[in-house]
């Protein structure tokens, strides 16, 4: 058997190994009726993204996955991808042009999008690098972009058949304008935070000069495009005015008083200004009442022409001096400061602004509840379960979705208007050039492309081959597990259920796992705009890859955030380093003339049979945590094993057994270091992939081996009960040793007192003893030891004695105690004149005297045990 090379060097070998597995095409599965389908999709990263430790847990999560179930015969398949990112990515080239000289207007539509594709060449393949550095065993010759054409298919042909069935369609309504992106965002990416506002309280006169009303605006720009002043149908303060007219302040316009039960007349005066372009509850009331829309914005934020003297204001400068103004008027009553929430674009942070727009709609009404509806049902799980109650809310509630977007870079709307008729001709063909369906005459299509979340809730399908009906389509179709971020529970998940069931009859996958969040030690997310993002490719660097993997995902549990510190990546780096050493170490006891690696059962002794055992437990659990996607529980499982049991225990047990030349116990060591490497595998790639090439190498790559099954045989239940009361018995001794310092050569009796039941399996257990715990001689006894002079050791199945001085030196240690005691009592005697002292307790504060008081009475809990311990010496 080869060697390992003395110490673990990740770098030296994680290229190697990842390079080799690409080129044997083992991340690459083929439809095969022999196996079971389990199919994963990637969240795709936007290309203008860089692999950060949110990144590096979710694929860690997805890899550890498929890796499982390819080892478990099945035709595993992950598709990676990447996705355009339209407002992000137009973003950052509209800043890279910036950079040149240039502008999106100059180079126009053709030269903008040749610039963008450049852009996704450079930065779309970066994070797929950086993929591969974490060890992500996706299948890259099925990699897919969002714009690609494939996916650019299925966008056409679903955008058509959603408007042939009337629930896409074009309208006015009122959306989210981002005045930076200069574009609508859906509800979704609007983000509400609080911020410090006010309550500008204006009094708008009647027409008739008789009557004043007060109401109460935080935004008093928008007075500008009041249409109307709503009162309570039953509000008896104001019955008599409804029908009347107001005039608007600062215009001179005409604007009815109407009466509508949106009106909350509890809340302020009871007045409401209705300005139906430029809020949601507004348009409402302006369609019931035939109000019209007065738009006072640009795209920008500024006011326009209907502002009239304040046209040319950016939205803020306009209302500073609309409020001036009011108060020179003396129609400004008050000014209350007030906290609200303000929604503000989820990209760049903008407060955005309600404006009606003409804008493409997805119709919910009819899509949602059959996606509502497979949650319930179990069709589909959320993990952990109580996401499920955030979905179903969502669901139950969802408006219409806004899907066009003021941008170039991404889908482009597949509409064309005729100009000669007006009608709108939708195509799901990929021709520029389309003749008006209706009168042949000559269109244009629109200027705007789709939300990017529009082809991102395809990906389950249209990464298969949809709308095409391929093999891999009717083969990996619907997939199986969907591993993403509670974040975009709604922009995303959401929207690939309703989608796919809408366009196959069939949910897009069968359990969405969420995975947490990674934060710094603090609790503080970890971004690169806070400072506190480390980047794991300087980790990887470092530490290596596998060391990475397992602290992000070692003991969390699904939706649960992680928290990130240097000290965990170094005990991870020393997890591996432990692995490596002691696989090194099995390699070294390996002769030339070994041969047979199988296991002779009859051949077992005691500590084999107790290794297999709990070997077997732990396949079994482990098996079963992955099934349930428990990932960190079963990778602190496995490396609880690996630790505890197979380095610390097993490895110490067989080395007499070693040194006498047992061949059973290096089969033993071999059998179980090979199904522990399995095991880890999922978790840790690379180590485990070098270690299986120097102690399997006749076995081919470990990635294709087959995972380790629970195997009754091997289980030794009985034995393993049995032998670990030996174990209790020896860390016992092991732990009392350590207590007292007691070098690790030195030899000491151990008498053993056990029932007629243990006598035997103790006898036997007399090596273990004599070599784990310095024990010589070693004496099972079923009578009754004489305990005088003998530190006394007890567990549930048996009472250890040691002569006192085989452990230590009895004068030394009694003089080392007396030490302590004249310590001891030496701050006992100061606490007790300080805490005496009538001064002391008048002045002191409270806590400084209970403090006082507590440290006093440690002292002499600290007295009481060193008393006991000299009194053992007589």
């Amino acid at each position: 058997m080869k060697e390992l090379s003395k110490t673990y060097s990740p770098s030296e070998f994680e290229d190697r190994i990842y390079k080799n597995w690409e080129e044997r095409e083992y991340f690459t599965p083929a439809p095969d009726p022999a196996k079971k389908p389990f199919t994963i999709v990637i969240p795709p990263p936007n290309i203008t993204g860089q692999l950060h430790m949110g990144h590096a847990m979710n694929n860690t999560y997805q890899d550890i996955i498929i890796r499982t179930k390819r080892m478990q015969g099945y035709a595993a398949l992950w598709v990676p991808g990447t996705d355009h990112a339209s407002i992000a990515t137009e973003a950052k080239v509209v800043e890279a042009v910036k950079a040149e000289g240039l502008s999106k207007e100059k180079l126009g539509r053709e030269g903008f999008l040749k610039k963008a594709w450049e852009w996704n060449e450079v930065y779309g393949s970066r994070i797929v690098g950086q993929l591969k550095k974490l060890g992500s065993s996706c299948d890259w010759t099925r990699q897919r972009f969002t714009l690609d054409e494939g996916c650019s298919k299925a966008v056409r042909k679903v955008f058509k058949q959603l408007y042939d069935e009337g629930l896409i369609y074009r309208g006015e309504r009122i959306i989210n304008w981002c005045t930076k992106c200069r574009t609508s965002i859906s509800d979704i990416e609007c983000e509400y935070e609080e911020q410090a506002g006010h309550f500008w309280h204006i009094s708008y006169p009647s027409a008739d000069g008789t009557f004043n009303l007060e109401i109460a605006t935080t935004r008093p720009e928008t007075l500008l495009g009041d249409t109307a002043v709503a009162v309570h149908p039953d509000d008896p303060r104001y019955q008599k005015y409804v029908g009347k007219e107001l005039i608007l302040p600062l215009t001179g316009r005409k604007i009815p008083i109407v009466a509508d039960s949106y009106v909350d007349r509890e809340f302020g005066t009871g007045c409401v200004k209705i300005t139906p372009a430029h809020d949601p509850n507004d348009f409402e009331v302006g369609k019931r009442h035939n109000l019209p829309l007065i738009r006072i914005m640009d795209d920008g934020g500024v006011i326009n022409e209907n502002g009239g003297a304040y046209s040319g204001l950016e939205r803020y400068t306009a209302r500073k001096k609309i409020a001036a103004d009011l108060d020179a008027q003396g129609l400004l009553i008050k000014v209350e400061d007030h906290a609200h929430n303000v929604g503000c674009c989820q990209r760049c942070g903008t407060t955005v602004e309600p404006i009606a727009s003409t804008q493409w709609f997805v119709a919910m009404e009819t899509l949602a509840p059959p996606a509502a509806k497979a949650v319930t049902d179990g069709d589909i799980k959320l993990l952990p379960k109580r996401f499920e109650n955030n979905y179903l809310h969502w669901m139950n509630d969802c408006r219409d979705w806004c899907i066009s977007r003021q941008l170039w870079w991404g889908h482009r709307i597949p509409a064309f208007y005729c100009a000669e008729c007006g009608h709108i001709t939708v195509t799901d063909s990929d021709n520029t050039t389309v003749k008006c369906e209706k009168c042949g005459g000559k269109t244009a299509q629109d200027e705007d492309t789709l939300d990017t979340w529009f082809s991102s809730a395809l990906w389950p399908l249209s990464t298969l081959g949809y709308p095409d009906d391929t093999e891999d389509f009717r083969y990996f179709f619907p997939t199986s597990a969907l591993v993403t971020g509670p974040d975009i529970i709604f922009f995303w998940v959401a929207r690939m259920i309703f989608s796919s069931l809408k366009y196959t009859g069939q949910v897009p996958f069968k359990t969405v796992l969420f995975n947490g969040i990674v934060r710094d030690a603090g609790g503080k997310k970890m971004s690169k705009s806070s400072g506190n993002g480390v980047d794991p490719l300087e980790i990887i660097a470092e530490y290596g890859a596998d060391a990475l993997r397992m602290l992000l995902v070692s003991g969390t549990t699904p939706g649960n955030d992680v928290r990130w510190t240097a000290e965990k990546i170094k005990a991870y780096r020393n997890f591996a380093n432990k692995l490596w050493n002691a696989s090194r170490y099995v390699c070294l006891n390996v002769k030339d003339d070994y041969v047979s690696k199988e296991l002779n059962i009859d051949s077992l002794k005691d500590a084999d049979k107790w290794v297999l055992g709990k070997l077997q437990t732990a396949v079994r659990e482990i098996t079963d945590n992955i099934e349930k996607y428990e990932i960190g529980i079963a990778a602190g499982k496995i490396e609880s094993f690996i630790w505890d049991v197979y380095c610390d225990w097993y490895i110490e047990l067989t080395k007499p057994a070693l040194a006498a030349g047992n061949t059973t116990a290096v089969t033993v060591l071999l059998h179980v270091l090979e199904k522990l490497l399995q095991l880890l595998h999922p978790f840790m790639p690379f180590i485990t992939e070098e270690i299986w090439q120097t102690v399997a190498p006749e076995k081919g790559s470990i990635m294709v081996s087959r995972f380790p099954e629970f195997d009754a045989r091997l289980s030794f239940v009985p034995e393993t009960r049995e032998f670990d009361k030996v174990i209790e018995a020896v860390s016992a001794v092991r732990a009392q040793r350590s207590e007292l310092g007691v070098p690790f050569l030195k030899k000491n009796a151990i008498e053993i007192e056990v029932s007629a039941e243990n006598s035997a399996l103790f006898t036997s257990a007399k090596p273990y003893f004599e070599f784990l715990t310095g024990g010589d001689p070693v004496t099972v006894t079923t009578d009754s030891v004489e305990t005088e002079g003998k530190i006394a050791l007890a567990t549930p199945f048996a009472r250890l004695f040691i002569p006192r001085g085989d452990l230590v030196d009895s004068a030394k240690e009694r003089e080392r105690l007396e030490r302590e005691k004249a310590a001891c009592q030496k701050d006992i005697d100061f606490l007790n004149k300080k805490l005496g002292n009538a001064g002391f307790l008048n002045k002191a504060p409270a806590k400084q005297v209970e403090a006082e008081r507590e440290k006093l009475r440690l002292a002499q809990e600290k007295m009481s045990k060193i008393k006991e311990s000299l009194s053992k010496f007589g």
